[in-house]
């Protein structure tokens, strides 16, 4: 049955925040991907262009978003739809941390901006 029980889920604890990977094809999924960011307090994201369209569901906290330099806040029931190619950057703003559920497709990579590209355990 396709219910991804919490109990389940894999941990992946990257750049300062968790990602926790409920949907993807190692969970039998063709086409997405999913999984739940937390993020501390304080906290400032890593600048990335991801190779997919990336949508994120704030559930709780606030966070500076920056995409293809254009800022703005998102806060608790804003969604925030990243591009594929864009440059995203993701800062926690306030004290409470940032809770987010990220939807994508298969195959995302991200590249840094150092140049090298990322292929993320959670979506694998």
């Amino acid at each position: 049955m396709p219910i991804m029980d919490a109990a389940s889920a894999e941990q992946y604890e990257v750049h300062g925040s968790r990602f926790t990977s409920y949907v993807r094809p190692s969970t039998g999924s063709a086409q997405l991907c999913a999984w739940r960011l937390d993020v501390p307090a304080g906290t400032s994201g890593v600048p990335h262009r991801p190779s997919r369209e990336e949508v994120l569901a704030v559930l709780a906290g606030s966070a500076r978003v920056t995409l293809d330099g254009e800022t703005r806040v998102a806060s608790a029931g804003d969604v925030i739809l990243v591009p594929a190619g864009a440059e995203f950057q993701v800062d926690v703003v306030g004290d409470e941390p940032l809770r987010a559920w990220v939807t994508t497709t298969v195959g995302l990579t991200a590249q840094l901006s150092d140049g090298t590209t990322m292929t993320p355990p959670w979506v694998a």
